[in-house]
């Protein structure tokens, strides 16, 4: 499959899979990669789902720069990639946020915004976020702690994620199945990408601005939260007080990876959403 080229020719893997209205996905991180294999196996009778590995991560060309601008410069090229003049996207935590920016700046390429799992407009949840993983992890906080390191290994590295993405599921039975697999293949985390993008939001994702932007956007957007999710869910509510034409949906036996957690109460809920709106 021929790479997606960025505007300053950067290498971005994309594929599809299915057929019908599309729909591109943007995974979370920063510097992480695609992980939506399951969900796009699921909607695949339904919708043309894009999958890509952003700017650095993954299967993508690894090199910057990096920003939130960049970011949606490159998904832009994904769409018009794929010859769509208009398309569905979807983003999960903060993929949510990079699809959020993405619509507010381009309005006219985009018929339907999902906002996944997102943390909102503000800064202040992480503190949360940090107590909620320690009450879900319990006792194996420690081997987190002995894990957070700067000279770990590559499988430290793994091994700390898969534990960190442990937390993020609501059924503790099935949550290190879970993380296991999203962490296969490993593709190691672009923590120079991370550190890049977060300073940057810190500096200009302005709550107060967003706000306001959010308030002249003429797309449907569906918010869909799970209630499991360690990520405090009051921190999405500006974002949804702000949007003229928003639907909150909240699964309440699912975490953070909802396709995963509760698959078809994540996929009635999209597909209504796209049906209807």
């Amino acid at each position: 499959m021929r790479p997606v080229v960025a505007d300053d020719g950067r290498r971005l893997w994309a594929m599809t899979v299915g057929a019908g209205e599309p729909l591109i996905v943007c995974h979370g991180g920063p510097g992480m990669w695609d992980m939506f294999g399951d969900a796009a196996a699921m909607l695949r009778d339904d919708l043309r789902v894009v999958r890509w590995d952003q700017r650095g991560c993954g299967r993508s060309e690894r090199r910057g720069p990096y920003s939130m601008a960049r970011a949606a410069g490159d998904l832009d090229a994904v769409r018009a990639h794929f010859g769509f003049e208009k398309a569905a996207v979807l983003g999960h935590s903060w993929g949510a946020q990079l699809a959020l920016r993405y619509t507010l700046d381009h309005p006219d390429r985009v018929s339907h915004l999902v906002y996944v799992a997102g943390t909102g407009l503000g800064l202040g949840w992480h503190d949360e976020y940090e107590k909620n993983l320690a009450g879900r992890l319990g006792g194996r906080m420690a081997r987190m702690a002995e894990l957070t390191t700067n000279d770990r290994t590559v499988e430290e590295d793994r091994e700390l994620a898969v534990l960190r993405w442990s937390a993020d599921f609501a059924d503790p039975a099935t949550a290190d199945g879970h993380a296991e697999r999203m962490a296969t293949p490993w593709l190691e985390i672009n923590y120079e990408c991370h550190a890049a993008i977060i300073a940057a939001d810190r500096e200009a994702w302005h709550e107060d601005e967003l706000v306001e932007a959010c308030r002249e956007l003429d797309v449907p957007v569906l918010i869909l939260d799970g209630a499991k999710d360690i990520r405090p869910r009051w921190a999405v509510d500006s974002l949804a007080a702000a949007l003229p034409r928003a639907t909150r949906v909240t699964l309440p036996e699912a975490g953070h990876l909802p396709w995963l957690d509760d698959p078809e109460g994540f996929r009635t809920a999209l597909l209504s959403f796209l049906a209807t709106s």
